[in-house]
C-alpha cells in the first residue's frame, strides 16, 4: 500500500465526507486542515510520502517540490485544473498526476445559468432596492432568441450549451479541439465575438490561455454582451474587463474567478455594479464534493493496481 498525505485542507472539505471516512477506515493518511503557507512547508509535509490526495490549488507543485520529494509516484488533483502543478516536471520525476474530470460538470453549468440570468435580470441592484425600500422596475435582458457564444467544449462547455438550448438559446461554440460530433455550431473565434449575447469561457488555464480574452476581443463583441467566467481569472484580462464593464461596453459579467483569490476588499470589480460576483464556489455542492473526493481517492487505488485513470501528464 501507497503512504498517503493530504496537505492542505483548509477550509476543510475531505475531513467531512464519507469518501474520507471509507478511507481512513481502510488505510492510514496523514493529514493536515491548514495552509502550508510556503513550498518549504510543502516540500516538508509531503517528501516522505508516495501518494498525494491535493484539495487545494493554492498547493504549487513544481519543479522544486517534485525535486525535493524523490518517493512520491503519484499526485491526484481533486478538481480539475492543473495551473499548480509543473507537469512536465511530474513526468521528469517519474510522478503520475491526476484529476476528476466531469464531476462538477452539471454544478458549474447550473452556475453559468444562474451568473447569467442574474446579470441580465438585474437581481442583485433590484434586490439591493427593494429591500431599500424602492419599487425600482427597470429593463432587463430576455435570453430566450438570443445567441450564446461557448468558449471552449469541454465537459462544463457542452453541459452548459445544452442548458442554453433548452432556454430557447441558439448556441455557437468555438473550441481548441473541433469535433462535429460535439453536436453544436461551431464556428471561428472571431464569429463568435462579434454574433453572441453571452459569452461564456470554459478553457483550461495554460501559457496558451492566459489573457485569452482582452482589449480585442472585447472590442469585437457587440454594445450590451454579458460575459461569464467561472474558469479561471487570468484568461480574461483583468484590466480590459473593467475597461469594458465601466464603459458600458459590456451590459455586465458574471464571474466565479479572479487573478488573485480572494478578491481583495475595494477590488475594482467590486465598484462594478453590473458584475455579479461569486467566491469560486460554482463546483461546490454536496453532491460534486462527495464525488469528486471520491475519484480523487479511487484514482489513486487504480494507479495502485497499475490501471492509472484520469492521469493529465501523459
Amino acid at each position: 500500500m501507497l503512504s498517503l498525505v493530504i496537505p492542505d485542507d483548509f477550509p476543510a472539505v475531505m475531513a467531512a465526507s464519507k469518501a474520507y471516512r471509507d478511507l481512513t477506515a481502510a488505510h492510514s493518511v496523514k493529514y493536515y486542515d491548514s495552509l502550508p503557507g510556503s513550498e518549504d512547508t510543502l516540500i516538508e509535509r509531503i517528501r516522505d510520502f508516495e501518494g498525494v490526495i491535493n484539495i487545494r490549488s493554492s498547493c504549487k507543485f513544481t519543479e522544486r517540490v517534485f525535486a525535493s520529494c524523490p518517493n512520491l509516484k503519484v499526485l491526484s488533483l481533486w478538481g480539475t485544473g492543473t495551473d499548480n502543478v509543473d507537469l512536465a516536471a511530474a513526468s521528469r520525476h517519474g510522478v503520475t498526476v491526476t484529476n476528476t474530470p466531469g464531476v462538477a460538470a452539471v454544478s458549474i453549468a447550473e452556475h453559468c445559468l444562474m451568473l447569467t440570468l442574474a446579470v441580465a435580470r438585474k437581481i442583485i441592484g433590484l434586490h439591493n432596492r427593494t429591500v431599500a425600500g424602492e419599487w425600482a422596475k427597470g429593463q432587463s435582458i430576455q435570453l430566450n432568441g438570443k445567441t450564446l457564444g461557448i468558449i471552449g467544449l469541454g465537459a462544463i462547455g457542452r453541459q452548459f450549451a445544452r442548458i442554453g438550448q433548452g432556454i430557447g438559446m441558439r448556441v455557437i461554440a468555438w473550441t481548441m479541439h473541433p469535433n462535429p460530433a460535439l453536436g453544436f455550431e461551431l464556428v471561428e473565434l472571431e464569429q463568435l465575438l462579434r454574433e453572441s449575447d453571452v459569452v461564456s469561457v470554459h478553457l483550461r488555464q495554460s501559457p496558451e490561455t492566459i489573457g485569452f480574452i482582452g482589449q480585442p476581443q472585447f472590442a469585437m463583441m457587440k454594445p450590451g454582451t454579458i460575459l461569464i467566467d467561472t474558469a479561471r481569472g487570468p484568461i480574461v484580462e483583468e484590466a480590459a474587463l473593467i475597461d469594458a464593464l465601466r464603459s458600458g461596453h459590456l451590459a455586465g459579467a458574471g464571474l466565479d474567478v479572479f487573478d488573485v483569490e480572494p478578491l481583495p476588499k475595494g477590488h475594482p470589480l467590486t465598484q462594478c455594479e453590473t458584475a455579479v460576483l461569486t467566491p469560486h464556489c460554482a463546483g461546490i455542492t454536496p453532491e460534486v464534493l462527495e464525488a469528486g473526493l471520491a475519484l480523487s481517492i479511487e484514482n489513486v487505488f487504480s494507479f495502485l493496481r497499475g490501471e492509472a485513470r484520469n492521469v493529465v501528464n501523459g
